[in-house]
């Protein structure tokens, strides 16, 4: 069986280096002010020999995403952006935009076709493969019978073209996110990734001939989906033919990436060696919830799901801001925390993460006040937590919870 890579987002260098801890085989990512996640923080261009370097040196591919549309003042932009790409070693470049094609295409670097373009027939796969696609990412709309058609004819015509589709994160509620909705109500276009996600709002319904007659529609969020969760049809997506797993979520923390990498990663790894089981795949499953979602479903892969609407955030877990790390000691791995907000107990789940530093979930087994054991420590009070990690001063430190907690 060919190994299906697992592709992980990457917002921001703590997201990039939690997605290679966690065993993304690959990373997507973005320059600010140049994709379709311009609220995530995204990178300079002048980081992406930086950002190759850490990943090459990890066996990690980097994908750029140049994926929203560009104006002519922009092409010269776009232009350097490609040239930089070539010199840092990216191994692919995710667009739609022909401008962006065309520039990549001269430059000899690889070309992996964004969702945006809403391939989801072979005649549109093909003509993109043909004119020099080295991937492409299926509109989110096809099920798994129009993918193995794709593949299976893909094949037949011996078109070196791989597939690529999500497998787990936000959907959004229009054709493969060609949305006007955030554009007509605030002025900032989706298709020029400044989208504030108007559809995830609680809206109400009034009647225009008697405004005091208002209904909130319940506890759905009418135009905001689920997210997609595809841990329980992995199978069926390899064998559809695909070529890499992406999961959806650019501008999510990092220890959404940390716990959805994770569990796909252990999944494929389950596949491969034999031991993909309904009791893993609800264990996975019941860990994914832990993390941020709006709830789950299977998206258009089977037919839309009938329950697919959003009643909002869903996650399982919460975290609280405790503080920060004030300064680690290597030799005998103790961070020390000013707490600036909330308490900590011995026994509590707590979250570290940084700029540059990948998210790490530690439970607390000690907590030392000058050099003194105590049972918790309160706002306003360093202590200090051995932690099997490095972590960097500055870092920030949350506790964990059950949600409603």
């Amino acid at each position: 069986m060919t190994k299906t890579e697992l592709l992980a987002p990457a917002g921001d260098w703590s997201c990039l280096q939690t997605a290679v801890e966690n065993g993304a085989d690959a990373v997507y990512f973005g320059i600010k002010n140049m994709n379709m996640r311009d609220n995530a923080g995204n990178f300079e261009l002048n980081e992406l020999p930086g950002v190759m370097r850490y990943l090459h040196e990890h066996q990690t591919k980097g994908y750029l995403t140049l994926n929203t549309i560009y104006y002519n003042h922009e092409l010269k932009r776009v232009e350097q952006a490609v040239a930089a790409a070539v010199d840092a070693g990216v191994d692919a470049i995710i667009c739609w935009d022909m401008a962006v094609f065309h520039l990549a295409k001269k430059a000899g670097i690889p070309i992996h076709i964004s969702t945006q373009a809403s391939v989801s027939n072979y005649q549109a796969f093909r003509c993109y493969a043909e004119m020099g696609a080295d991937r492409i990412i299926l509109a989110r709309e096809c099920s798994l019978g129009d993918i193995a058609a794709i593949s299976r004819e893909a094949k037949r015509d011996d078109l070196h073209c791989e597939i690529e589709t999500f497998v787990h994160g936000a959907m959004c509620v229009s054709e493969s996110g060609r949305c006007f909705l955030s554009g007509e109500t605030f002025g900032k276009s989706a298709n020029r990734g400044q989208c504030i996600q108007p559809c995830r709002r609680l809206y109400k319904i009034i009647d225009v001939e008697d405004e005091d007659n208002a209904y909130i529609l319940g506890h759905n969020y009418v135009l905001s989906p689920k997210d997609l969760c595809s841990i329980g049809t992995l199978p069926e997506l390899i064998d559809a033919g695909i070529s890499s797993f992406k999961i959806e979520g650019r501008i999510r923390p990092p220890e959404y990436v940390k716990t959805t990498v994770s569990c796909y990663r252990r999944a494929l790894d389950a596949i491969a060696a034999g031991r993909y089981t309904p009791p893993l795949v609800d264990m996975l499953t019941e860990e994914l919830a832990k993390t941020y979602n709006r709830g789950f479903t299977e998206g258009f892969y089977k037919g839309l799901d009938t329950d697919w609407i959003s009643r909002g955030p869903a996650a399982t877990e919460s975290k609280t801001y405790c503080g920060e790390v004030v300064n680690y000691y290597t030799k005998i791995r103790v961070a020390e925390f000013a707490i600036r907000a909330n308490g900590l107990s011995v026994g509590d789940k707590i979250l570290i993460y940084g700029k540059k530093t990948p998210a790490h979930y530690h439970v607390i087994d000690e907590i030392q006040i000058n050099h003194r054991s105590v049972l918790s420590v309160e706002k306003g009070e360093n202590c200090g937590i051995k932690i099997s990690v490095p972590v960097r001063p500055g870092d920030k430190l949350f506790r964990i919870t059950d949600a409603g907690r």
